[in-house]
C-alpha cells in the first residue's frame, strides 16, 4: 500500500538537451521541494540526464519515464510515470516553464477538495512582444470559454481510476481533461487561479504557430471559425468599414476576457490590441495545418508525426460506455 504524503505532489515531465535556464530551474526546484513532493520525469538523452541528476538528485525524485508507458507524446509518458511514483493525494502537473507561488500551489490543491481535475490560467512574465501576441489568444479564450494552460492539478486516485489517457495525441492536456470528464470525473476551470509562465524564445514561439493551429482539429467548431478568418476578412474588406468594425469587436471581446476573473492583475491593457495580428496568424496557420493533415498525415513531433490533436468527448464517452 502506497503511503500518502501530506504535502501536495508536483510532477514535472521534462526533456531538454541544453543548459539554458538550468540554473533558474534548479533554484525553482530547490524552493518547490520545501513545499511539495516533487517528481521530475526526465526523458533527456543520457549526458543531459546525468547533468540533471547531479543538479537535482538531492532536491527531488529524478527518474526516467517508465519504458512500459512509452507513447508518441513523451510528455504523457512523463505524467503517467510521475503519477505512479508520487505518494501525495493531490498533485500538480506542470511544464518546465511554469512557476507557482506558494499561495497558488495551495489554491490549486484546495480546489481539488471538490474536483477531480483543476484547470488554472497561465500568464507570461516577463512579457516580450511575442508573448503579448500569444496573450491575445488567451484573452479570446477567456472571453468565449476558457484557456488551456501548461499546468493542471489532479487527484491521484481519480487519475488512476479515470485518467489513463491516450499518449498518441498532440493536445495532451485537453485529452486528459476530456478523459476525466467522459469517465465521470469532475473538472473545474479556475480562470482566477493565475499562475506565471516563463516566455519561450521568440524562435521557439514562431516555430510553434502551425502546431498550435493544429490543436484546433480537436475542436471542430473552432477550426471552422479559424478557417473562415481569411475568407470573411476578404469579404468584409470589400464592404468598407465592416472590416474595421469586426476588428474592434474582436479587440473588445479580448478586453472582456482580460477583465474576467481578476485578469487585469496580470494581463496588461495593451494585450487586446494584438488580437488583429493573432487573427491574421491563425487565419493563415489553420490552412497550413489542414495541408499538413491532408498531405503529410499530421504534424511533426519529436521525430515522428501525430495525426490526432485530441479525441472528441463523444468518442471518449462511447468508449467508456462499451
Amino acid at each position: 500500500m502506497i503511503e500518502v504524503d501530506s504535502r501536495p505532489g508536483y510532477v514535472l515531465p521534462f526533456r531538454r538537451e541544453h543548459d539554458e535556464g538550468l540554473t533558474e530551474l534548479t533554484a525553482y526546484l530547490s524552493w518547490l521541494s520545501r513545499h511539495a513532493e516533487v517528481v521530475v520525469v526526465d526523458g533527456s538523452a543520457q549526458p543531459w540526464f546525468d547533468r540533471h541528476a547531479r543538479a537535482w538528485g538531492h532536491l527531488v525524485e529524478h527518474c526516467r519515464p517508465d519504458p512500459e508507458l512509452r507513447c508518441a507524446n513523451g510528455k504523457v509518458a512523463g505524467v503517467r510515470t510521475g503519477l505512479r511514483r508520487v505518494r501525495a493525494a493531490r498533485v500538480v502537473i506542470a511544464d518546465d516553464d511554469v512557476r507557482y507561488e506558494p499561495h497558488e500551489l495551495a489554491a490549486a490543491v484546495r480546489l481539488l477538495e471538490h474536483s477531480d481535475l483543476v484547470v488554472p490560467q497561465n500568464y507570461f512574465r516577463p512579457l516580450p512582444w511575442h508573448c503579448r501576441w500569444d496573450t491575445a489568444r488567451s484573452l479570446l479564450n477567456r472571453a468565449f470559454g476558457h484557456d488551456y494552460p501548461g499546468t493542471l492539478a489532479v487527484r491521484r486516485e481519480a487519475f488512476h481510476r479515470l485518467g489513463c489517457y491516450d499518449g498518441n495525441v498532440l493536445f495532451e492536456n485537453l485529452e486528459l481533461i476530456r478523459t476525466i470528464r467522459a469517465r465521470g470525473g469532475t473538472v473545474r476551470h479556475a480562470p482566477a487561479l493565475l499562475v506565471r509562465r516563463l516566455p519561450p524564445d521568440s524562435r521557439v514561439f514562431l516555430s510553434q504557430r502551425v502546431r498550435q493551429a493544429y490543436d484546433s482539429f480537436a475542436q471542430p467548431a473552432r477550426l471552422a471559425a479559424e478557417l473562415a478568418i481569411l475568407p470573411v476578412a476578404a469579404a468584409l474588406a470589400r464592404r468598407g468599414g465592416a472590416a474595421g468594425m469586426a476588428l474592434v469587436s474582436a479587440v473588445a471581446a479580448a478586453e472582456a476576457g482580460r477583465r474576467r476573473a481578476g485578469g487585469t492583475a496580470v494581463f496588461p491593457a495593451d494585450c487586446p490590441l494584438w488580437v488583429p495580428l493573432w487573427l491574421a496568424e491563425r487565419g493563415v496557420c489553420s490552412w497550413l495545418a489542414v495541408a499538413l493533415r491532408l498531405l503529410r498525415g499530421g504534424v511533426a513531433y519529436r521525430g515522428g508525426r501525430l495525426e490526432v490533436a485530441a479525441h472528441s468527448d463523444f468518442r471518449l464517452a462511447r468508449e467508456q460506455n462499451r
